[in-house]
């Protein structure tokens, strides 16, 4: 039956009470444990049951209860102290107003690959003349909001928090979906299954945007044939507003409905639906909301589109011609790619994106081909798909992996977008992953932390002195601490195994038999993640007869491995994984020693990461962009035992864990298993579980705590997001909103002037010749002996103002080619009498061995992120 009227119908409070309603609706409730408490306290069975959704706590607890806690002074005077914090905590985010000035522009505007010095444009970059947009296909906030996978969606999350803690001016952007990621459950063979459940967005911590006039706040957005509409929700994470598209609305019909249905579910066209509403959805929600958005970050390439829209807006309603709508748009894009493999980009069919898109080329003054050439490697191949990684890489002005190595990996995968450039310079750097310190670490933990290190350790630099007080926290209540988190995630573990062998129908003497699974005293191993076959969950059970003879060794030197995690529903290979891990455990009768909790979330990562012992990861090097668990366990001590890839690439692994191999690369897979899990089995039996089990006359584990305290000290303050944002926004925020400004400035005179600057340089480029390179000494030399060079070039119709000439100097590989080299600039010395230009430099080399010296041009312009902006470069031959 259809109502002929819907209402939405608010908790009834005592106003007495009224606070709960401002702390419930803003999530710094879950990295605060004093209001995080404050729910407990209210109702600890209704704060359980309800996924910890302070929103649907209130709107469903009893009036009796309300009404006690009302007159509770104990209660009033915690709830007081909560909306205190809360209150201080929006008006003292600082870092950004202290660090947002012309001289910290000054010293954090170059980094690495690109971006040039703008100390004298920030005069206008406060946050009333700029905010920056986080564009992401999924949010891993809080577990009472199922609206994420898994890592990537966690890291989302962690940034609006940081973000929130640093007082940036961002925004997130994102989809609002009503099914969100599926539940998971097992069937009796261990076979993962799906369940979708209905969000109930009423009841969840959401405000429904608004116009003025109390309507719904709504976007239309053009597919082929119609126009779908969005209603917009928001989150507020502290002080940083999430924007979710919804789509469940009418007049939209069935389908459009679902586009914000599942995350990652449906068909390609089902996803392209979803990326024009995330990208071209978002920013027409970003302008009907008012935000004047001076930089975008795209978080991977689901949400690329946007660039499209942005050039679409430039040219209808700002007058600019494509090449300037697009220069605006490059110079103030962000791009984050979490892809260390081509298999993992998004990629449509040129037919498809024409379909759905082609009216863009229409407006860009485009042909078909040139405008699939956007999203397109080699805009010569007709037959290749366009990529939604391509299409963000050109139109952004800064772009990073999200660990050094995974740096290293993207800037071979994208090296044919910057031909003959070397591939160490390709512009695509690396900002390290971090996760949000004071949402992953134990509340327990937490309290320890603050009694010994102070309140500020979830924040605290490297180099902060507040680290060497660690070693004050005394190994008894270090490790008394840790036993606590252990016992609390085998209780878990236990009750939340018996409901879903209740809801699935088990025999009572199997859940009996669950009610025995783990020892709180036990080593345990814990491995949780999303179950990609490149991540090789099984790895650990290779061998499957020395794997037995592990667990069933020595009864005072027991092993138990906790696993959780999910494979996405069409993946099949990854599902077998899982089904693998349930019938070993069924089929080798040690259900009580290894065990596999279902529906892995952000509620049950937070136990595991706090509670086990060590922590176990055996991705397939270097397909591990960072990982982020890992990170999350050291912050609560717990030890990693890693293959060298991600983020464990760059800790340290001597004292912080252990590394299986040593970054070794394999040509055959077989091979790199049967290596590698054989040293996971060494160091499991050799080094793991005897330091574990080694204990002083107190019956404590010295050497282990010691490894823990180091742990903590070494990866808590660089591994976490409080120091990914801050180098987000020195090293690509502040300078990509300074070139919105700068760019957009007299009415975009300086973007059209480069633009057309731009385009005269293509015109011209290829007629530049280095007519001659005279290198003064031959070829023996002695280290530090100055080298002069003077070249002779004829830059046909180019200024000398256009160019930058370099020398090129470095070591010689066993191929010939020089690697790793370091550029030095010549001087522009005037022209000759035939008109080429001359320039002069010198070089010294500071090794001996076999060097190499080569000469390049680049262009040069005082607008451009980077010499390589425009990807032009003259090598001499």
């Amino acid at each position: 039956m259809q109502p002929i009227r819907t209402f939405n119908i608010s908790p009834s409070l005592p106003p007495r009470l009224e606070k709960l309603r401002q702390l419930a609706y803003n999530l710094h409730w879950d990295w605060n444990v004093e209001t995080k408490d404050l729910f407990r306290r209210l109702d600890i069975d209704l704060w359980e049951s309800s996924h910890h959704n302070p929103v649907l706590m209130l709107g469903t607890i009893s009036q009796a209860r309300l009404q006690e806690a009302a007159e509770d002074e104990g209660f009033l005077a915690q709830m007081d102290r909560a909306a205190r914090q809360l209150e201080e905590y929006l008006q003292e985010r600082t870092w950004y107003r202290k660090n947002r000035t012309s001289s910290s522009m000054e010293e954090t505007s170059v980094a690495g690959t690109g971006v040039q010095d703008t100390k004298d444009k920030s005069e206008n970059s406060d946050s009333s003349t700029e905010c920056y947009a986080y564009f992401s296909a999924e949010f891993g906030l809080v577990d009472c909001l199922p609206i994420y996978s898994g890592g990537l969606g966690v890291l989302a999350g962690d940034h609006l928090k940081s973000a929130s803690d640093l007082g940036l001016p961002l925004v997130g952007v994102g989809l609002l979906y009503q099914q969100g990621y599926f539940a998971q459950y097992l069937n009796a063979d261990g076979w993962q299954q799906e369940r979708y459940l209905s969000n109930d967005f009423y009841n969840m911590p959401l405000h429904l945007e608004r116009n003025s006039d109390g309507s719904e706040l709504r976007i239309g957005v053009n597919y082929p044939g119609r126009t779908v509409y969005a209603r917009v929700w928001r989150v507020q994470v502290g002080m940083v507003p999430l924007y979710m598209m919804d789509t469940n609305i009418e007049p939209n019909n069935s389908y459009d409905q679902n586009i914000t249905d599942q995350l990652y579910g449906g068909d390609m066209d089902m996803r392209i639906h979803q990326e024009i509403m995330l990208g071209i959805g978002g920013a027409q929600m970003l302008k009907a909301l008012g935000h004047q958005v001076t930089a975008y970050h795209m978080n991977e390439g689901h949400a690329a589109f946007l660039a499209l829209e942005r050039i679409r807006i430039l040219i209808q309603e700002a007058g600019l011609n494509y090449p300037e709508a697009r220069q605006v748009v490059a110079s103030s894009s962000i791009f984050t790619t979490h892809t260390p493999v081509p298999a993992g980009i998004d990629l449509f069919p040129p037919d498809k994106v024409l379909y759905y898109l082609g009216y863009y080329a229409d407006v860009f003054g485009l042909s078909k081909e040139q405008f699939l050439g956007l999203g397109r490697e080699n805009t010569g191949d007709l037959t290749s798909p366009f990529s939604m990684a391509i299409l963000a890489l050109k139109m952004a002005t800064f772009a990073n992996g999200v660990a050094q190595l995974h740096g290293e990996v993207s800037r071979q995968m994208f090296h044919s977008l910057w031909l003959n450039l070397p591939i160490e310079e390709v512009p695509i750097t690396a900002i390290t992953n971090g996760v949000h310190a004071r949402s992953c670490v134990a509340k327990s933990t937490q309290e320890l932390y603050d009694r010994y290190l102070g309140p500020n350790w979830s924040s605290a630099p490297v180099k902060n002195p507040l680290w060497e007080r660690l070693e004050t926290i005394p190994d008894q209540e270090l490790w008394r601490n840790h036993e606590r988190c252990r016992l609390d995630m085998v209780v878990y573990v236990r009750e939340h195994l018996i409901k879903h062998l209740r809801d699935r129908g088990a025999s009572g003497s199997e859940i009996a038999r669950t009610q025995e699974v783990l020892d709180p005293s036990v080593l345990t191993i814990g491995f949780a993640r999303r179950f990609a076959t490149y991540k090789r969950a099984t790895l650990w059970m290779r061998d499957l007869d020395r794997i037995k003879r592990i667990l069933s060794g020595n009864k005072d030197r027991k092993l138990q491995f906790v696993i959780a995690g999910k494979a996405h529903p069409k993946d099949f290979p990854g599902k077998e994984l899982i089904r693998d891990i349930n019938r070993f455990i069924r089929e080798q009768g040690c259900e009580k020693q290894v065990v596999f909790v279902p529906n892995y979330d952000i509620h049950v990562a937070r136990l595991l990461v706090a509670g086990c012992d060590v922590w176990l990861n055996t991705p397939r090097r270097p397909r591990e962009a960072s990982g982020t668990s890992g990170m999350k366990a050291a912050m609560n001590g717990l030890l990693n035992l890693s293959v060298l890839d991600g983020w464990w690439d760059e800790a340290d692994y001597v004292h912080t864990g252990w590394a299986i191999g040593h970054g070794e690369s394999y040509e055959d897979p077989t091979y790199q298993d049967q290596v590698e899990a054989n040293a996971l089995y060494d160091l499991i039996e050799q080094e793991v579980v005897p330091l574990f089990y080694e204990r002083d006359a107190d019956l404590l584990p010295r050497r282990w705590s010691a490894k823990m305290k180091d742990a903590i000290r070494l990866n808590c303050p660089f591994f976490n997001t409080e120091r990914m944002v801050r180098e987000y926004a020195l090293r690509a925020y502040f300078p990509a909103s300074d070139r919105y400004h700068t760019l957009t400035a007299n009415q975009y005179a300086p973007a059209k002037q480069l633009a057309h600057w731009k385009q005269n340089l293509v015109a011209h480029w290829f007629n530049i010749k280095i007519e001659n390179v005279d290198i003064s000494e031959p070829a023996e030399i002695q280290v530090n002996q100055t080298i002069a060079v003077k070249s002779r070039i004829n830059l046909a119709t180019l200024n000398p103002d256009d160019v930058q000439v370099e020398l090129y100097q470095g070591s010689i590989d066993t191929s010939g080619e020089i690697r790793h080299g370091s550029p030095v600039v010549m001087t522009y010395q005037g022209q000759d009498q035939q008109g080429c230009g001359v320039y002069t430099g010198n070089i010294t080399y500071g090794n001996s061995g076999l060097q190499g010296l080569s000469l390049r041009v680049l262009p040069k312009n005082e607008y451009l992120s980077s010499p390589y902006e425009p990807r032009l470069i003259l090598w001499a031959q």
